[in-house]
């Protein structure tokens, strides 16, 4: 059976160097896109790009919206479905401008890769994300064993994301240099770590508790006094596999190698969640905890702005919308509160201006 096509095969490595080079893409994003016209090339029997015509586009929809995801058993995922259909999309629309392929493919067959209206419209909703509250978060960390190095770490590597909001991927790069504990901030250095989009900033520990903090604390004077660490020592080292005393592979302890990835810290979440009862909450979710705690903590425009920065966004508009979301019962609360037709609150002249300030800040954000 034909599993690949040598003349594809060329021109998607051209495409993925146009990905990560032209477009920056990062590997993951360049992944998924390999992913999507992997997919494509089976339903299509490895045919030739060249060939491409929109029937097959319309063939491959069809065929997609029919399968299964294999884990569960249950029909793709409309955000699934879409995310793939734009990958092709944005790959024949690349394909039309190259050598060999434009006098055989229009800009315009692209197009037949989109979804339908409704389709989108479901794939791209915005919908309410479960995300831990601080009291649970802490009651994970109250569940979690401290006998082991190992268990040490674990507990500590949920406390720093808690104190930090820093992504997992980071979280697995940072190195002892990147922590200060007198002046209490991480400084996210993109040549050492592996932050999004490789941008470079500080972030100073948020306020969720000085039990949280000493956690971190006590991890970070344990690493220097124990094991003896160094500045470029990993802050989260890898745990050291290797032959046990009974002849077996098993865990040995820590190394003092970084993790490659942050799956392993993304299964330390799910076992600590599950061991405390609470549905799994994972690393990025701390992100969602820390933006809300940020809306009612904050009271002004500037005090907001300085917690959007302190999760690594340029633009505030990012914090409110893709992170700051009000939680169903919260919204209930606060229009309950609203509703109070027999008496007339009138805001104070000065918040009034800084609400309106922070509109037109808003505005301009969105327009950039």
């Amino acid at each position: 059976m034909k599993k690949h096509h040598p003349k594809n095969e060329r021109v998607k490595r051209r495409y993925f160097d146009y990905l990560k080079e032209a477009k920056r893409m990062d590997v993951s994003s360049v992944d998924m896109a390999a992913a999507a016209i992997a997919s494509y090339e089976h339903w299509s029997s490895y045919r030739d790009f060249a060939k491409f015509h929109i029937e097959q586009a319309k063939g491959y929809k069809a065929w997609l919206a029919k399968q299964v995801n294999e884990k569960t058993g249950k029909p793709l995922a409309k955000a699934t479905i879409h995310s793939r259909l734009m990958a092709l999309k944005a790959f024949v629309f690349w394909l039309a401008g190259q050598s060999g392929y434009k006098s055989r493919i229009s800009y315009a067959d692209a197009d037949y890769f989109n979804p339908s209206a409704n389709d989108s419209r479901i794939a791209t909703a915005h919908r309410e994300k479960k995300v831990p509250t601080i009291e649970q978060i802490k009651l994970v960390l109250s569940k979690m064993p401290t006998g082991s190095d190992i268990e040490k770490r674990d507990r500590a590597i949920v406390a720093f994301t808690l104190l930090t909001g820093a992504r997992d991927n980071a979280i697995a790069s940072f190195s002892l240099k990147h922590i200060d504990l007198a002046d209490r901030h991480v400084f996210q250095d993109a040549r050492d770590v592996r932050t999004k989009s490789r941008k470079t900033f500080t972030t100073f520990f948020f306020r969720v508790g000085d039990d949280v903090e000493a956690i971190v604390r006590d991890w970070v004077e344990h690493l220097k006094e124990s094991f003896l660490f160094g500045p470029d020592d990993p802050l989260f080292p890898a745990t050291k596999v290797g032959l046990t005393n009974s002849g077996l592979f098993g865990v040995l302890g820590l190394s003092r190698s970084h993790w490659k990835n942050a799956a392993a810290i993304r299964r330390i979440f799910k076992a600590a969640f599950e061991a405390a009862g609470l549905p799994y909450a994972n690393p990025h979710s701390f992100r969602d905890t820390l933006a809300q705690l940020g809306e009612i903590r904050c009271q002004t425009p500037e005090a907001f702005k300085a917690w959007s920065q302190n999760l690594g966004h340029e633009q505030v508009l990012t914090t409110f919308t893709s992170y700051g979301g009000v939680a169903i019962n919260r919204q209930a609360e606060i229009i309950a509160l609203l509703i109070e037709p027999e008496q007339d609150r009138q805001a104070p002249k000065e918040a009034l201006d800084e609400l309106a300030a922070l509109v037109e800040r808003l505005r301009a954000a969105k327009g950039t």
